[in-house]
């Protein structure tokens, strides 16, 4: 039966032209139509729904007719709203309160305005939840339903965390002597300067450190030059080597693992430093050498991305069976999710692409309790593969906050936790990365709910999606928050189904 052609007829009748079909009921050889209308209707409407009906029944089969006046009510519509986020879009939901919903009734249906803060305003819209929350509107109660969104100006909630235990802090370029110095091009060096402490301009500086990448190149004069990547206690670095004819076949002859002393310029081009060596030797930092960590501690209050309250309005309904471990009530735990430019997470390669999203949210008592989500500047345009895939745009990261920033209050926002991802492995690359470059230092404890479902679970893969799927978690997948969200609502339930934590994936 095509209900829309069954529709129009129906509302024909002057009682029944908004009336809508709540559903249908077979009874052995009876077929019950249940309508509802908010007009007053006569008999003489209820034949008509009962003829036009008749028509639309299989041979064999009698229809019926029920009619319900019902008006609707700003409370009723509230509520359905309400239902409708928590269980087609509960990402969305997380943001909400009935009290966010407004109701203007006008005598033949109405409109809704959802009162959300700017920052949540993408998670509604990526959903197309106003064009979905209309269309049941229209089909549950009578009239037309027309939705929109009221920007409202949240404050943000002040979360404070117990921050770790002090560490020591160094201030300063940490420098160490080297050992077993051997001249190749003859520079004079005693020491060298830890590789993630050189920063900025320095005219004249040396490095020590293992040799992991040499290539031959030429340049357009035909010269020969070498690329290569050099590692550290403290860190690892791409840059260029210009030989000359002395030391060029010195220079082809090393192999990765022998550990080179570099001294050259770190200087400024095209808007970045650029380390260039113009003296290679052999030396080597002390036997067992590991520098103190040069790391800042917890930043004391949030200045960029403040964390706000956040809850599952859904979780507790879906899976109250088995109770969660007490361990894990005890435990906090940050389930975080990255968007990035690309998938080049290893540095040692001479590239890393950019973060452009974080989105995480904390679990308290085993349940999800803070949200912490935000865009990050990117200098670089955005692919078109990347657009696609996450629907974010060059201009929606305009006037973001820089990637430093960002860290500092992520870092601030999981002191005290252990930290969840699924492919944890690829995300924790990028936080550790950009983390120590903006002074901070990821050692959390991690989880990675990949592995904890592959051991848990009997699925054919287990991408994000399909684990969703298996639990009934509907989500918008690509975009930071959602993925966080919803991650942390698997990672929920796999430890209700183990009855323990599982083991750590890693420290990062």
């Amino acid at each position: 039966m095509k209900s829309e052609e069954y529709l129009n007829e129906i509302r024909m009748a002057a009682g029944l032209k908004r009336a809508v079909l709540k559903k249908i009921a077979v009874e052995g050889e009876k077929i019950t139509f249940y309508l509802v209308t908010d007009l007053t209707y006569r008999q003489e409407d209820v034949d008509h729904a009962k003829r036009v009906s008749e028509r639309y029944v299989p041979a064999g089969y009698r229809a019926e007719v029920n009619v319900v006046k019902s008006v609707p009510s700003e409370e009723g519509v509230r509520a359905t709203v309400t239902e409708l986020l928590k269980s087609r879009f509960p990402a969305a939901a997380a943001f909400f309160t009935p009290q966010d919903v407004e109701v203007s009734l006008d005598g033949a249906g109405g409109r809704f305005f959802l009162s959300v803060g700017e920052k949540e305003r993408t998670q509604f819209a990526a959903g197309d939840v106003l064009n979905t929350l209309s269309a049941e509107l229209n089909r549950r109660f009578c009239g037309s339903w027309i939705g929109d969104y009221r920007r409202v100006e949240k404050a943000p909630r002040e979360i404070e965390h117990a921050a770790p235990p002090p560490m020591e802090i160094v201030t300063g370029p940490r420098v160490f002597p080297v050992e077993g110095f051997e001249a190749i091009d003859g520079a004079e060096v005693k020491s060298a300067l830890c590789i993630a402490d050189l920063k900025g301009e320095a005219p004249l500086v040396t490095l020590c450190g293992e040799l992991v990448h040499l290539e031959e190149r030429v340049t357009k004069t035909g010269k020969p030059y070498f690329r290569m990547s050099v590692r550290d206690a403290s860190g690892s670095l791409s840059l260029s080597y210009f030989a000359k004819k002395a030391t060029v076949e010195k220079v082809r002859a090393l192999q990765a693992g022998t550990s080179v002393c570099l001294t050259g310029a770190n200087e400024l081009f095209n808007g970045s430093f650029r380390f260039t060596a113009n003296k290679i030797d052999l030396g080597r930092p002390p036997e067992g050498y590991v520098p103190k960590k040069n790391y800042l501690p917890v930043p004391a209050a949030y200045k960029t991305v403040r964390p706000e309250p956040v809850a599952d309005l859904v979780q507790a309904d879906l899976f109250g069976v088995k109770p969660l471990p007490q361990e894990f009530m005890k435990g906090k735990y940050v389930v975080f999710d990255l968007e990035t430019t690309g998938l080049s997470h290893i540095p040692a390669g001479g590239r890393m692409d950019r973060i452009i999203e974080i989105g995480a949210v904390k679990i308290e008592g085993g349940s999800i309790s803070e949200k912490f989500s935000s865009f990050v500047a990117c200098p670089v345009p955005l692919s078109g593969e990347i657009k696609e895939l996450t629907g974010i745009t060059d201009e929606m990261l305009f006037g973001a906050p820089e990637t430093g920033a960002v860290l500092a209050d992520f870092y601030k926002f999981c002191a005290g936790c252990d930290l969840v991802a699924h492919n944890a492995g690829f995300d924790s690359a990028f936080v550790r990365f950009y983390g120590e470059e903006a002074g901070y230092l990821f050692n959390h404890r991690l989880y990675d709910t990949v592995t904890i479902a592959q051991e848990t679970l009997r699925l054919g893969n287990y991408k994000l999606n399909t684990i969703a799927d298996h639990y009934g978690f509907v989500f918008n997948h690509h975009r930071a928050f959602d993925d966080a969200f919803v991650t942390a609502k698997i990672f929920i339930e796999l430890v209700r189904e183990k009855g323990e934590i599982p083991k750590p994936f890693s420290a990062f």
